[in-house]
This record gives structure tokens, C-alpha cells and sequence, in this order.
């Protein structure tokens, strides 16, 4: 199959996939994002990793939009999230981390709809393509609330990439999925990234981030207080501890760095 967007290569050489300068956010007198910078290369599998509250899903939010910073600017593939919406949005595809859906349509209508946002018509062949790779063919005239979790998930991620985005957010995408799903979704999610898709990703199973991952930035109380290579980071992180293949992982590191227990 061939995924791959027009848009990943054009942009390429020209511009970041995503920029983010000095971004601050307060809800009131809580600052969920405290002067937070970080570019991310087109093609890049990256992370974007923290506890509960870190700001993970502010920082997404102000980049698809839906919220803006208060200070500070972002932009997609070199459209700004604020002056330039339009554009920026049409290059970024978002599946969000609440299972949201309309129950009164099916599967099929569902993704024909989405295309119709982005003024996409007579995009069944496409629609099809993706309904194939995410093992959703068989459902494709379900209705959205006969579906199980997993599959509705499957639908969400389908959504972000029926506009052909060449940057795609997955926040918590694998939430809730069995071990089945969750590989055959990341099968399809690596097979975009080969195809040249920029792909960012929110996940507290850290075996996925350090699997899949080239960069990761590590997110705490607003502030990005790591960010580096997955190989980087796991050297320089990891203490004395060693998991059974005589290595140091991920979790171990996320835990010495959120804990300030660093070298």
C-alpha cells in the first residue's frame, strides 16, 4: 500500500513537520505549559511522553487548534496553528484520546463524512484502502455503537487519515486495545512512517515509545525536562538497573527522570 501523502516529501526539505516556540498556557492560576519549545523533522516517530498532567494533551490541543497558547507559536509543516489554520490543519491528522463517535451513523458514513470536512468528495476508493489496513472492512456498515472498543478506535485512527495527513498525532491511541489490535495498529502506523508520514505519539506504555520512538520528549508539570534520542536517553537515564535482557528500559528511565533521580 502506498500511504504516503504528496505533501510528506514536498515539505521535506522546506520546512519542521512541527514547531513549537516558547508556548505557555495557563487555565486560570494553573500554567499547564511553561515556556515549551521542541521541532520535530518530517518522518520522525516521535514521542511525547508524561504523567497524567504533564500537558501532553494541551500541547496537542494548541497544535490541532483547539486551544490557543498564550504565549509563543506553532506551526505545521511551516503554517502557523493560528493565523494559518486552514493549512495547518489540513496537514495534521489527530486521533484523539476519548473514544468519540456519532452513534446514529455507520462506519463507512462515518469516514465519508470526515473526508467531507476537509471538502473531500469521492473518497470511497481511499476509504476503502484504510478500512483494509486497519481490519475494518467487515464492519463497514455497522453502526458506530454496535462496535467494541477496540473498533471504535480503529475508527478514530481512520478518521485522522482519510484527508491524507502527512503529520499524524496519536494520543493514547492504543488505550483500552487488546494485545491483537495493538499490534496490527502499529503495524499499519509503522508502515505510514516508512512511507514518509511524521508521526507523534502520547502512550504511558512505554514498551510502544521505546519500540517505536526515534526521539522522545519527556513532559513534566509543563516543562520539557528530556528530550533526545530513545537510545540517548536510555544510556544516559538508566542506573545500575537491568531488565532481563541485561539492558536498561524506558520505564526505568522515565521514572529516574520524573523522580529527579538523573546523573
Amino acid at each position: 500500500m502506498s500511504t504516503a501523502s504528496p505533501d510528506c516529501s514536498a515539505f521535506r526539505s522546506m520546512h519542521s513537520a512541527i514547531s513549537v516556540k516558547n508556548i505557555s498556557k495557563y487555565y486560570g492560576a494553573l500554567q499547564a505549559l511553561d515556556d515549551v519549545s521542541l521541532t520535530i523533522e518530517p518522518g520522525e516517530f516521535f514521542g511525547l511522553l508524561g504523567p497524567n498532567g504533564a500537558g501532553k494533551t494541551t500541547l496537542i490541543s494548541i497544535l490541532a487548534g483547539l486551544v490557543k497558547a498564550d504565549k509563543g507559536h506553532a506551526a505545521i509543516l511551516g503554517s502557523d496553528v493560528q493565523s494559518a489554520f486552514r493549512e495547518a490543519r489540513r496537514m495534521l491528522g489527530v486521533v484523539p484520546q476519548e473514544l468519540v463517535f456519532d452513534p446514529f451513523f455507520t462506519v463507512r458514513e462515518t469516514l465519508r463524512f470526515q473526508s467531507g470536512y476537509f471538502g473531500i468528495r469521492h473518497n470511497d476508493a481511499w476509504i476503502d484502502e484504510i478500512m483494509a489496513n486497519l481490519d475494518l472492512t467487515s464492519k463497514a456498515d455497522s453502526n458506530m455503537r454496535a462496535l467494541s472498543g477496540g473498533m471504535k478506535r480503529r475508527v478514530l485512527v481512520a478518521q485522522a487519515l482519510v484527508h491524507r495527513p502527512p503529520v499524524i498525532i496519536l494520543d493514547e491511541p492504543t488505550a483500552g486495545v487488546d494485545v491483537e489490535l495493538r499490534q496490527s495498529l502499529w503495524q499499519f502506523i509503522s508502515r505510514l512512517n516508512q512511507d514518509g508520514h511524521t508521526i507523534v505519539l502520547t502512550t504511558h506504555y512505554l514498551e510502544e515509545a521505546e519500540a517505536l520512538c526515534q526521539r522522545i520528549a519527556m513532559l513534566k508539570q509543563g516543562k520539557i525536562v528530556a528530550l533526545d534520542t530513545t537510545a540517548n536517553l536510555l544510556t544516559r537515564y538508566g542506573s545500575n538497573k537491568k531488565d532481563g535482557d541485561g539492558k536498561t528500559d524506558l520505564e526505568e528511565v522515565f521514572v529516574n527522570i520524573m523522580s529527579g533521580d538523573i546523573r
